[in-house]
Formats: structure tokens, C-alpha cells, sequence
């Protein structure tokens, strides 16, 4: 497949272009500044992009089997970064037609599983405040892409860890595993390449955790 992936030099992006890459993709990895992006191997461009407009980044997006994206704020001063550079990420990829859509966002937007034990619940609530502009941004993406063309899907984390890919965690399409606390940033990005093909994550939010 031929991907073109946003957010390339964080964590999770990262990863996504790493484990793409290893399975044979042709990758577009979209930075700010190259420099930053230490990833190589064959089968990869790294386009340089402002990701406030977006005409600047049809050309990244047009041709595309799909676009992944790790946008999103690395601290809580960065709150109201994913909706804005989202925004554009969706208007290029309406303007050249390209549909298939995976996001990263967070677990407390999901639903609260049926028979969450009492501490998860708590835990989930005190995190949830302590990040709430940070939530709040998500909400606002999420809201977007339910409004775009896209065929989106929206993966929904908890605590992420900087931990080797296992490939072995649960997935719970419009809902959150069950007192889910962690998942590391490798099996994100392993999750949101297998959502990719998978039609029955189209227009939902998908919880992931261990």
C-alpha cells in the first residue's frame, strides 16, 4: 500500500512508519522539519509540510490506499493542536478525494465499559480532569472527522508506554477494553496499520489496551 503518515517524527508516528516500512509499504512520512526525523529504509519520502495549510499537503495526500495520523498534543500546553492540524489534514485529503482515515485520540473519549471495577472508573475520572483542555481538543477532532467525507477511525489508547511491539492487546470497536490501563506506543501504531483493511473499524472509535 502506498501511506502517507502525519505526526512522523512522535512516538507513535514513529512507529507507524518503522512497522510499515518492515511490512513493505511505500510511506510519505509529513514533517515540519526533516531534521527531527531520524527513519530511514526503502520505500520512504519524507515531505516536508506546514501543517496549518492545506494546500501544502494535498500533494502528500493525493494517490494515498491511507492516511495515519499521531497528531495530538505532547503536553497540556500543546491542548488545540490535534482539531486545528487535523482540520487540514481532512481538507486536503476531501480535496483530492483520498478516504481512509486512522487517528490517534484517547480512551476516556470512549464509552465506560459495562462492569468497570470502582478504581478504574476513579482512575479514569482523575485523569480525565487533569487533562481535560487536552480532552476537550479531542472531542473537537473527533467531531470533525463524524462531519468529513472520510472513512475515519479513531483509536482510542490509555496510558501509552515506551515499550517493544507485542502485537498482543485487545481491541473493542465503539467501546474501551475492560479496565484497560496501558498499551505501549509500538502496538498503537501495530493496531492503527491493522485497522487500515479492516472495514468493520469505518466511522467508529476503537478502544485498545492490554
Amino acid at each position: 500500500m502506498r501511506l502517507t503518515v502525519f505526526g512522523a517524527t512522535g512516538g507513535i508516528g514513529q512507529e507507524i512508519v518503522k512497522q510499515a516500512l518492515a511490512s513493505g509499504h511505500e510511506v510519505t512520512a509529513v514533517v515540519r522539519d526533516p531534521a527531527r526525523f531520524a527513519v530511514t529504509g526503502a520505500g520512504l519520502e519524507v515531505f516536508r509540510a506546514d501543517l496549518t495549510d492545506p494546500e501544502s499537503l494535498r500533494e502528500a495526500v493525493t494517490g494515498r490506499h491511507a492516511v495515519l495520523s499521531g497528531l495530538g498534543a505532547r503536553k497540556r500546553s500543546d491542548a488545540g493542536v490535534a482539531s486545528r492540524l487535523t482540520r487540514s489534514v481532512l481538507a486536503a485529503m476531501e480535496a483530492e478525494g483520498t478516504r481512509r482515515l486512522v487517528v490517534v485520540s484517547a480512551a476516556p473519549l470512549g464509552p465506560t465499559p459495562e462492569g468497570q471495577p470502582l478504581v478504574d472508573r476513579l482512575m479514569l475520572s482523575a485523569i480525565g480532569a487533569l487533562l481535560k483542555d487536552v480532552y476537550a481538543d479531542l472531542r473537537v477532532m473527533e467531531d470533525e472527522l463524524a462531519r468529513s467525507a472520510t472513512d475515519w477511525t479513531s483509536v482510542r489508547p490509555p496510558r501509552l508506554l515506551d515499550r517493544p511491539l507485542t502485537g498482543t492487546y485487545r481491541v473493542a470497536i465503539g467501546a474501551n477494553p475492560r479496565s484497560g490501563r496501558l498499551i505501549s506506543r509500538a502496538d498503537v501504531a501495530h493496531a492503527m496499520l491493522a485497522f487500515v483493511d479492516d472495514p468493520a473499524t469505518v466511522k467508529q472509535g476503537v478502544g485498545v489496551a492490554y
